[in-house]
């Protein structure tokens, strides 16, 4: 995308926003709101808050397939896409009983093309034309987020979240600006439930934001943010409890914008501090130290789609031996403390070791790379209260450190004060 045509938009409500018929008739206010401005609006709706829960219990419930028959994961994907499908009817008749010209259109009728993988499908295209003209033509298009359809015309999901990606892809097929609605008003300096001074950022690079949702802001699900900066969709964060004014206008000097670094004109040396509590530290004690040992560990994770985050090597009190640190994923530590017993005569390590009582603390900012004593600042503010780091990962726009869980919330107040973000 070029330059975003300001008379479309996109407009995206999560499952909060969706929780309720109240909550869609607020939903459907704030839509009424942009359109009677003259925009074009598509709406991209979430299933109900905690229904795609729901739903997936169900499948859980049915059961796995028979012996001899192909998984049912194709048939998963048409029970939970079924939770977007009843709010994107629901906002549509909402819109209608306002007056308002509104249709939902299915995943299949739009159409979003996925590959198919099922569970986790990604979008392969959206072709814009048939939805940019019923929406030029003066139509509210109400579209499930969350799924989409194969080539050969079976329903797929895109994994949980993928109702931001869907918004934002279909921003990218109409060529215009994406506002994503949601239960907070914007991208905070961190989370306001552990730092009461916490500021809303006007706005935030797309490479911040990708870093920040990586490391566990809940903002904005980390795929959904790739797609913007890719396809260059400005995106707004938006709270979705807010209703028009007397006149009928909706408060848009609120909110973040997430837009290419460019249109930032002052660049903070820190913009965010973030936290991530699904984290797990797992230690190999004595690990042969020939050199294609590290390659070894991380080839039988990678095959096994491990994610492996932080990496530290340290010499062994044994000679001839290491011990190797990797982070990954709490819900991912299991299976690859499996992998790695399972491999222990191969790898000829002597002891493993897992712990989940760690969290990681990250600094994110664009202004880190033009600026030296970031990682200064960082060690000092944590040296002063006392919190000592297990792990080190950088990148040229942010550094994370691996601590004990107990710290966590201390170590991001220190650090949301040392560098002055209390002060936005």
């Amino acid at each position: 995308m070029t330059r975003p045509d300001t008379t479309r938009l996109v407009m995206k409500f999560g499952g909060t926003s969706m929780g309720d018929l109240e909550r869609i008739r607020r939903a459907a206010r704030i839509v009424a709101a942009e359109a009677a401005t003259g925009k074009k609006v598509a709406v991209v709706v979430s299933a109900m808050a905690g229904k795609t829960n729901e739903l997936v219990a169900w499948t859980d419930g049915a059961g796995p397939a028979g012996a001899g028959l192909p998984l049912s994961d194709d048939e998963y994907d048409v029970v939970v896409a079924s939770g977007e499908q009843v709010t994107s009817g629901l906002l549509a008749m909402t819109l209608r009983n306002m007056g308002l010209n509104a249709r939902s259109w299915m995943g299949w009728q739009v159409p979003i093309v996925t590959d198919d993988a099922h569970a986790r499908a990604r979008i392969i295209d959206i072709p814009g034309e048939t939805l940019g003209a019923a929406v030029d033509a003066g139509e509210i298009a109400v579209i499930p987020g969350f799924q989409g359809v194969t080539t050969d015309g079976k329903i797929t999901t895109l994994g949980r979240g993928g109702s931001d990606t869907s918004a934002v892809a279909v921003a990218a097929a109409l060529e215009c600006p994406c506002d994503i609605y949601t239960d907070v008003d914007g991208v905070y300096t961190t989370d306001p439930r552990i730092e009461s001074r916490a500021r809303r950022l006007n706005r935030v690079s797309f490479e911040e934001m990708l870093e920040m949702a990586s490391l566990g802001a809940k903002v904005l699900q980390t795929r959904s943010v790739e797609l913007a900066m890719a396809k260059q969709v400005p995106v707004r964060v938006l709270s979705s409890f807010i209703e028009p004014d007397e006149n009928g206008a909706l408060p848009h000097e609120a909110g973040t914008l997430i837009c290419d670094e460019e249109e930032i004109v002052e660049k903070r040396i820190v913009s965010g501090v973030t936290m991530s509590r699904d984290e797990a530290r797992i230690t190999l004690l004595g690990l042969s130290d020939r050199v294609d040992a590290p390659a070894d560990v991380f080839t039988r994770l990678a095959e096994a789609n491990v994610n492996v985050d932080m990496i530290v090597q340290s010499q062994a009190r044994t000679a001839n031996t290491v011990n190797l640190t990797f982070t990954t994923g709490r819900r991912d530590a299991v299976r690859a403390a499996d992998i790695m017993k399972a491999a222990q005569g191969d790898l000829a390590f002597e002891e493993i070791r897992v712990d989940e009582d760690v969290a990681k603390v990250s600094v994110v900012g664009v202004g880190m790379r033009s600026h030296a004593g970031v990682a200064q600042t960082m060690f000092k503010a944590l040296a002063d209260k006392g919190v000592k780091f297990q792990a080190i990962s950088t990148s040229e726009i942010k550094i994370s450190v691996l601590i004990d869980a107990a710290y966590a919330e201390l170590a991001v107040r220190a650090l949301h004060s040392a560098y002055g973000l209390d002060a936005l």
